[in-house]
């Protein structure tokens, strides 16, 4: 089967014929619309695991100077 000449493979014109779908155009308008909450959330999210890492450290640390003492 012969592609279109802008096409390098069967895959790539299966690719743009998927993105001319309303699904597709739907996806990257709402993507596009909730990609900032999506980032705030990962910032917040990945501050509040370091904030519990860093108890979480203090405390190993704490704990085993205690036992190194015994």
């Amino acid at each position: 089967m012969k592609h279109s000449p802008e096409f390098r493979s069967k895959r790539e014109e299966e690719r743009a014929a998927l993105k001319n779908t309303a699904g597709y155009k739907m996806w990257s308008i709402m993507f596009t619309m909730l990609y900032p909450f999506i980032a705030i959330f990962t910032f917040l999210f990945s501050g509040i695991v370091m904030f519990f890492s860093g108890i979480s450290r203090i405390l190993a640390y704490m704990f085993r100077g205690s036992q190194a003492k015994h």
